[in-house]
């Protein structure tokens, strides 16, 4: 792991959103008392998101670091996936409380104030949210924390949920059409709501225990094409019913190991334990649980009867 994944943990990321965000949300606030743009209340209201987000976001990573203990032998790593839902949760019911609040303005639209001071308060908190995004983006990858990557799309959505609030407010300022500052904050709406079921979608697909990324799939593969060994056509060491999952920042997978029933068992675990060496270290992040049969024996699952 690199210094900069050391020291930037999702934690400490975590922490900065939460500064972040109640920065945001006092410069946000005042560009919209001194406008009295309903673009720019969308726009607050979006940062009131990424702070509860974040706290809750703080919360489940610090769950999901804990270790392994009697009540949860396999860890607490899908409390990351709770984070992401709630935030995908909060993005919504935000858009929806833009699309009420714009929806009324639409039909009475209001005169815009200063509006010079307001969009610079929106570039400045923009400026912000870009930068964190950007640096959580790297660090999410570093970890494979989907809370990070959660947060970090929540930002970037922020930011151009700003883009769109200053480049509607500056047509309303150059052509004196009242109503695009409410067209606008509903355009914004429609598209956090988009992030907003995407994050669920993302959620859900964790809890359901989905199987790992196409390349972390691909690197497990070579690996045991590594150790598979054949003599004369016929197989000495052989490996099926490989499966996979993810839950938060840890990969599984389980497999059956085929040998030759003469083997001892010394030997055979000893081989064993070479192989789970060689992907752990080949996946970072990886558990592997790899069952002994002899060569001539096969394991049968989905049996109708197994479910009785």
């Amino acid at each position: 792991m690199t210094f900069s994944a050391r020291f930037l943990t999702p934690q400490r990321l975590l922490m900065a959103s939460v500064v972040v965000a109640l920065i945001t949300i006092t410069l946000k606030t005042l560009a919209w008392w001194i406008t009295d743009s309903v673009g720019l209340l969308s726009d607050a209201m979006e940062s009131l998101v990424n702070l509860a987000s974040a706290v809750f976001g703080l919360a489940m990573v610090t769950i999901a670091a804990r270790p392994a203990d009697e009540d949860h032998p396999y860890g607490h790593h899908k409390a990351e996936y709770f984070s992401s839902g709630f935030e995908g949760i909060l993005i919504i019911v935000a858009a929806l409380g833009i699309f009420w609040t714009a929806g009324h303005r639409l039909f009475d639209p209001q005169p815009l104030e200063q509006v010079g001071w307001g969009l610079a308060l929106s570039v400045a908190s923009s400026a912000l949210n870009g930068l964190l995004a950007w640096v959580m983006f790297g660090a999410a990858r570093e970890h494979r924390s989907i809370a990070l990557e959660a947060d970090a799309k929540h930002l970037v959505t922020d930011v151009w949920t700003s883009v769109g609030v200053v480049v509607g407010i500056a047509l309303v300022h150059f052509t004196g059409w009242l109503w695009l500052d409410a067209l606008v904050a509903m355009g914004v709406a429609a598209n956090i709501l988009k992030e907003g079921f995407h994050l669920i979608w993302r959620s859900s697909q964790g809890l359901m225990d989905e199987a790992v990324e196409p390349e972390v799939m691909t690197t497990i593969q070579q690996t045991l094409d590594g150790f598979a060994h054949q003599r004369e056509g016929v197989d000495i060491v052989r490996f099926d019913h490989v499966s996979t999952r993810r839950a938060g920042q840890r990969r599984f997978v389980d497999m059956h190991m085929h040998m030759p029933a003469s083997w001892s068992l010394g030997r055979a675990a000893a081989v064993r334990g070479s192989v789970e060496q060689a992907l752990m270290s080949a996946v970072p992040g990886l558990r592997a649980t790899i069952q002994l049969l002899p060569s001539d024996v096969e394991a049968h699952f989905d049996d109708p009867r197994d479910l009785k």
